[in-house]
């Protein structure tokens, strides 16, 4: 690692089972952009790779490599050669890639073929940034870290080379779209979101983190008041702060809290929010539980349909 960018961590699949215990979820705050990554690279979906925030990290390659990168679109380059996402790239033994500015979109996903050496930790390699453990070492990447290639890939490569666009992420990450349509269903606290949280037109502040999207726009007020009893919370609860401005949270949540509930992003549009930068903004669209499940349903069929594409085109080239 020559340069570690503004926030570079290894993420993987949730650490599932264990909120009963305070455990958060972490992985992949946009698991569908990070799947693909890893298909392209021919790993399991859940593969740890590194996640990359708004700014990228300089990795020198000591062995030649397969890798992808999806998500966001940030600038890349191998020895000014452009890269572009959602496509497999070769790189030669000591290359340097070197990932900027994000232009659209706040995260992308670096992964390499055989996945990152760091070991399982209750269940998940992901990285607990709050609590400090998982990943490598718990926290985020460093200048001069060394990360080891897990399993061993033969890669014959004579230099640089660059696959064609492979994927389309329309419709489930949507960086073009502004205000973001993000579908919601009702809270735990109230029966339906308030009038204001779904008419209002939100931006997203810079205290977001992975643990929550600070949101701005109209004041609400909710009929329980500003502090309730402590109740289990999950990533995409919208919780009501006493200030009256939302927060979505995302994968590092807390597993309860004590701010009243109004509304719960669904599943399918979690990628979303993962790719939605301080300063850009979003509206909430209600819906019904049956679509949310439809939603889910269609982005998982279109994630098969993709791995057997990347499978099919794969031998296509072998």
């Amino acid at each position: 690692m020559l340069n570690p960018g503004m926030a570079t961590s290894i993420q993987a699949g949730p650490r599932n089972g264990l909120r009963h215990l305070g455990v958060p979820a972490t992985g992949a705050l946009d698991p569908y952009s990070h799947a693909i990554a890893n298909l392209l690279v021919g790993n399991p979906p859940g593969s740890p790779a590194l996640e990359a925030t708004l700014a990228g990290p300089t990795l020198h390659f000591r062995d030649a490599a397969r890798i992808a990168l999806c998500g966001a679109r940030m600038e890349a380059e191998v020895e000014g050669t452009i890269l572009s996402p959602w496509r497999p790239v070769l790189l030669p033994a000591g290359a340097t890639l070197r990932l900027g500015q994000c232009r659209s979109g706040a995260r992308t996903y670096l992964a390499v073929a055989g996945g990152f050496a760091v070991p399982e930790v209750l269940g998940s390699r992901s990285t607990d940034l709050r609590t400090g453990f998982g990943g490598f070492a718990g926290r985020c990447l460093a200048r001069g870290d060394v990360l080891e290639v897990a399993r061993a890939v033969p890669i014959e490569s004579a230099g640089l080379e660059v696959g064609d666009r492979w994927i389309n992420p329309t419709p489930d990450i949507d960086l073009e779209r502004s205000p973001c349509p993000v579908r919601i269903l009702s809270g735990g606290s109230d029966l339906a979101p308030p009038e204001e949280l779904i008419h209002g037109q939100w931006e997203v502040m810079p205290a977001s983190n992975r643990q929550g999207l600070r949101l701005k726009g109209p004041v609400m007020q909710t009929m329980h008041g500003d502090l309730l009893p402590s109740e289990p919370v999950a990533p995409g609860t919208i919780q009501l702060p006493p200030d009256g401005q939302p927060i979505i949270l995302l994968a590092d949540a807390q597993t309860h809290g004590g701010y009243p509930r109004i509304g719960h992003v669904i599943r399918a549009d979690r990628p979303r929010l993962a790719q939605l930068r301080p300063g850009d903004t979003l509206r909430f669209v209600p819906c019904t539980p049956e679509q949310a499940h439809l939603a889910l349903r269609g982005q998982r069929q279109r994630l098969q349909r993709i791995a057997l594409a990347i499978e099919a085109r794969s031998r296509t080239h072998a």
